[in-house]
């Protein structure tokens, strides 16, 4: 059996990492173990650049933390501000001794009340939960929940982007020059 070591305890993450491992796997069991791992960015990623930084520096934290396993893998939520509005968005980071992968979501603009919360300085879980009425939403929907009604949430948004990163390990025989450098 594998073990794959999520650089979070967040339980969405851990169960979006789960869910995508097993689709791309399918006739594998894997032993999940969530680690807290810094993120060496700010707790609210505020552009594209810092939010890939923290998945990636979560990852190869989680690979120092727990040097035994077979992936370590880093998810980190973060959000930028456009000419189209403030968008949402996570990177995924994938380690493994056989290369590395990384993905990213798709993103999704936040209504200007959720914004306005997060340019004052509070991190996007907890503007969510002041707009939205709701307590500790990241470890549940997230916004992408929320704003849809539950038509997709966070983990199915952050599986997406796993199953992607996971892209360039299975079928590594692609993409060998970049094994060599991982």
């Amino acid at each position: 059996m594998k073990t794959i070591v999520v650089a979070s305890k967040n339980p969405v993450k851990i169960g979006a990492v789960q869910a995508a491992f097993q689709r791309m796997y399918r006739n594998e069991q894997f032993e999940m173990q969530g680690v807290s791992a810094a993120s060496g960015v700010s707790d609210q990623p505020m552009s594209e650049e810092e939010t890939y930084r923290g998945a990636d520096q979560r990852a190869r934290n989680a690979a120092l933390d727990v040097p035994a396993a077979d992936y370590w893998v880093g998810i980190e939520g973060g959000i930028e501000d456009t000419d189209h509005g403030m968008v949402a968005f996570a990177w995924v980071v994938i380690l493994s001794a056989v290369g590395a992968g990384k993905g990213r979501t798709g993103s999704f603009v936040l209504p200007e009340p959720v914004a306005e919360l997060v340019r004052q300085g509070r991190e996007l879980g907890a503007a969510n939960d002041l707009v939205f009425g709701r307590e500790n939403s990241k470890q549940q929907e997230g916004a992408i929940g929320l704003l849809t009604d539950n038509v997709m949430d966070r983990t199915e948004l952050y599986e997406h982007a796993v199953v992607l990163a996971l892209a360039p390990i299975k079928s590594r025989h692609l993409y060998q020059r970049d094994v060599a450098e991982a």
